[in-house]
């Protein structure tokens, strides 16, 4: 099977351990052990009760604690309809290669993770991308949508909070893109990856595992659990899907590993403790970067309403690649290019790490454009 490379991973994979400030990171700042047990009430002393843990395959589909821990996420969902992927990278995946074969009208919207239109493009299916617009406030165009989504769609391919914009669809957007769905008799997948971020209320948008009874929401431990070391993602959605993709998941998964999911179930039985400390550290670090923003003559954007990312649109005549690899080399901070999202002429910019590295890099930023425009 041939399929596109991962634009976005091998970016990361380039550069990220290259540089001084990262400005690039996705996911609230990651806990350590010894933060997490102190979060959940826990001390060094807890460790004591893995140490008897026999490290075998565990629960299959995920151990039945952590999957009542996961369905707290959600307000229709079972055990049963939830079973557990190494990360939401793995979880989609899982997802396209059920679902979607050779000729299958798929559309995804973009920019987006890029699993979501190379995967089904590499299984040979018809692939259709809607495309969002800044002057939209980067949410899909329902109109366009709804003509996209004749009979012959198999799945539409979503993704709330939006990666890279952090444009958000609340209940009644999302509830218009269920019924474009429903109309077409089409699968609905929204990549949840970023639920509990949003910039206001309890911070959770509702899930479309719950809004559709052929929604499927898929979602990790990684962005708002600050735990990405564990490698721990799910798919939430009816018990029949389940089972489709278990056929394919006991081919490239068998399991997540036993101290995973021991973690991430003690995480998810805190969850409104994590959620509290991640948005403590988004929201914060948001205004401190909309202020740089609002300074700024050479950066524009759309004021993302959740995520741990934002697009900045940048005022200068340079590919988004060579300006990314420029910064970084002169001042050590590092973004994203917009070209490795199919956004050339701007830059994604995660706001979600430590709030000091934050401020360093957009200093550091400015002084640089600050020569290039002189």
């Amino acid at each position: 099977m041939k399929i596109t490379p991962f634009a976005v991973e091998m970016w990361m994979n380039d550069w990220e351990t290259k540089c001084e400030l990262n400005l690039a990171e996705t996911c609230v700042e990651s806990l350590t052990i010894a933060e997490l047990l102190a979060l959940t009430g826990r001390n060094d002393d807890s460790l004591s009760e893995l140490l008897p843990m026999k490290m075998t395959y565990g629960g299959i589909e995920g151990s039945d604690r952590l999957k009542a821990a996961i369905t707290t996420l959600y307000n229709r969902q079972a055990p049963e309809n939830i079973v557990t992927t190494h990360g939401t990278i793995g979880a989609n995946a899982l997802v396209h290669q059920t679902l979607v074969e050779t000729g299958d009208k798929v559309i995804a919207v973009v920019p987006t993770y890029q699993q979501h239109y190379s995967i089904p493009a590499s299984i040979g299916a018809d692939v259709h991308q809607l495309k969002l617009r800044a002057e939209q406030g980067f949410l899909p165009d329902l109109d366009a949508l709804a003509k996209m989504a004749t009979p012959d769609t198999k799945l539409i391919a979503i993704n709330n909070p939006n990666n890279p914009t952090g444009a958000l669809m609340e209940r009644d957007y999302l509830l218009k893109i269920v019924d474009i769905a429903r109309k077409a008799d089409a699968w609905l997948l929204c990549d949840e990856v970023y639920r509990g971020t949003n910039q206001s209320g309890d911070g959770f948008s509702p899930a479309v595992a719950d809004l559709y009874e052929k929604g499927i929401s898929t979602a990790s431990m990684s962005k708002a659990f600050s735990l990405a070391g564990l490698r721990l993602g799910w798919i939430a959605g009816s018990r029949d899907l389940i089972e489709q993709v278990m056929i394919h998941r006991d081919y490239n998964t068998i399991s997540v590993g036993m101290l995973d999911d021991h973690f991430a179930a003690l995480a998810l039985e805190h969850k409104d403790t994590l959620i509290a400390r991640s948005q403590r550290i988004t929201r914060e670090n948001l205004e401190t970067l909309a202020v740089w923003v609002e300074q700024e003559p050479l950066i524009s954007w759309v004021k993302p309403r959740a995520g741990t990312t934002a697009l900045l649109h940048y005022d200068l005549d340079i590919p988004s690649k060579d300006l990314c690899i420029d910064i970084l080399q002169t001042t050590g901070v590092m973004f994203t290019p917009g070209s490795a999202l199919d956004m050339e002429g701007t830059l994604r910019i995660g706001y979600a790490n430590n709030p000091d590295v934050i401020k360093q890099g957009l200093a550091k930023v400015s002084e640089y454009f600050a020569k290039r425009r002189t």
